[in-house]
């Protein structure tokens, strides 16, 4: 086979790869620190601001897996250009977006478009680069775009709110034409063959979270005995079961159920649906609590999260050295304990915190506890499985990560809004609003960090039933190594 790279990583291809992958990263995350001026420039609601987030990542994570199938049946480089256009015409209706319709529909296009290009990412990457040297420096750098994107997102968001919460989508436009156009250019396409996409599964599972999510984000506004609050939640219970049997009825379904047939890896999916929910509201809140309580601007809360990211950092790479000696349970048992005594002490903070003498140490600290559960946790889901189903299984824990996130920011939303509602707070924009009903809305923010506590403590429970051992662990981090080189 002629691989359009042979020495070097470095280069035009690996500049569209993994710009892709920071793009895809970056808009997950970018829009929180822009939520307060969106608040208050477009009038969105409580519930707006949250589903700004989710509908975002409702419709990556529940079409991330179909997005993978189109690439293997139509081909990967055509999907990943079709995927970035539509994301990027998507960030351009956001940019120009007059009302809160007009941006909610726009970030969930956003996300289909990202489940489309993302998943053929690292695929490209093998038909691309040599194998060896060039390679294994594109895998890592591809790789790195996650953590990069993380700390990115945060503080580039937050500088382009300064100016325009506008600039944080209409930024994607020249990015995406870019990608597309070295796309075109140096990428190599893979081979592609007719396959079953099993859309209704795709089709069926993301409206049944998208269902239960609006019921769970409205209900403070509307009333829980509202018919449409009602209504929705019942038809995402309906449609979550539908899912379940037609996706035991399909021949190649999105989600085999030969997948759970391990009572470690069940666990193991369950941790990670745990961990992304409590990462996902952690950082969605912690952030509305920096600017709407604390009273930081946008930039200046994205930088003050760095220290957040760094911590990962530490963790992750503690955690790789630690798994080659200590069974991943006792860690990952560690970590939730680290998250959960540091969550439970967040939910006590006011606006009077300190940032060098708590808030510091304190997301510093979680993030470490984050690390450690981010990098274990996968290795976890693969081992003992066979080589060609690594990166399918690899794929379906990613999807449960970034599932997770929205579905939870969507169900402890309701839960902050009723808890400031109650104290006689709001929950509009905060300019006009009194000392009282600011310690209202912090309340509600540190009611939802306390509930992340629990589900840290949750995980830690689960963590401990897995019956995982370094040498397995290590196993598993060998096979997925080799599974990326070809």
């Amino acid at each position: 086979m002629q691989y359009p790279v042979t020495q070097r990583a470095f280069g035009l291809a690996i500049l569209v790869l993994s710009g892709l992958q920071l793009m895809v990263v970056l808009d997950g995350t970018v829009v929180i620190f822009a939520l307060p001026r969106l608040q208050a420039e477009m009038g969105l609601s409580s519930a707006g601001s949250t589903w700004t987030v989710t509908s975002y990542g409702l419709t990556f994570a529940g079409l991330m897996l179909l997005g993978g199938r189109l690439g293997d049946t139509w081909g990967r480089k055509r999907m990943l250009i079709a995927g970035v256009a539509l994301f990027t015409l998507a960030s351009l209706v956001c940019g120009l977006a007059q009302n809160e319709a007009m941006l909610l529909a726009a970030r969930a296009v956003q996300g289909a478009g990202a489940a489309v290009a993302a998943p053929t990412a690292f695929a490209l990457v093998a038909t691309t680069f040599a194998p060896g040297k060039a390679r294994n420096q594109a895998i890592a750098i591809v790789g790195s775009m996650v953590g990069v994107g993380s700390v990115g997102g945060l503080v580039v968001g937050g500088a382009l709110t300064q100016l325009s919460w506008r600039w944080i989508f209409l930024i994607n436009v020249p990015i995406g034409l870019l990608i597309i156009l070295g796309a075109v250019r140096e990428l190599a396409d893979t081979e592609h063959h007719r396959a079953a996409l099993d859309v209704p599964g795709a089709i069926l599972g993301t409206i049944a979270c998208t269902a239960i999510v609006f019921g769970a984000t409205e209900g403070p506004e509307l009333g829980w005995g509202h018919p449409a609050i009602v209504g929705a939640l019942i038809a995402g219970v309906v449609l979550l079961a539908v899912f379940v049997v037609v996706e035991g009825r399909e021949k190649d379904p999105l989600l085999p159920w030969s997948l759970f047939d391990s009572r470690d890896r069940v666990a193991t999916f369950l941790l990670i649906f745990l961990a992304g929910g409590m990462l996902g509201a952690m950082t969605f809140f912690v952030a509305q609590f920096m600017q709407n309580v604390v009273g930081y601007g946008p930039l200046q809360a994205g930088l003050a999260a760095i220290p957040f990211t760094i911590g990962i950092g530490v963790g992750g790479a503690l955690a790789s050295k630690s798994a080659l000696f200590v069974a991943p349970r006792w860690l990952l048992a560690a970590a939730a304990a680290i998250l959960g005594v540091g969550l439970l002490f967040g939910s006590t903070l006011d606006h009077g915190v300190g940032y060098v003498t708590t808030l510091l140490p304190l997301l510093i600290g979680i993030g470490i506890g984050v690390g450690v559960a981010m990098v274990l946790a996968p290795l976890c889901v693969l081992v003992g499985v066979p080589p060609n189903d690594i990166g399918p299984l690899a794929a379906v824990g990613q999807m449960f990560m970034n599932l997770a996130a929205p579905i939870v920011i969507g169900l402890l939303a309701p839960v902050a809004a009723s808890r400031t509602l109650s104290l006689g707070g709001r929950t509009g924009p905060v300019a006009d609003m009194t000392p009282e009903e600011i310690a209202a809305l912090s309340s509600g923010y540190t009611l939802v960090l306390f509930m992340c506590a629990m589900l840290a403590v949750a995980a830690g429970l689960v963590a401990l039933t897995l019956r995982f051992t370094p040498e397995q662990l290590a196993k598993a981090q060998h096979a997925q190594e080799e599974a990326q080189q070809t």
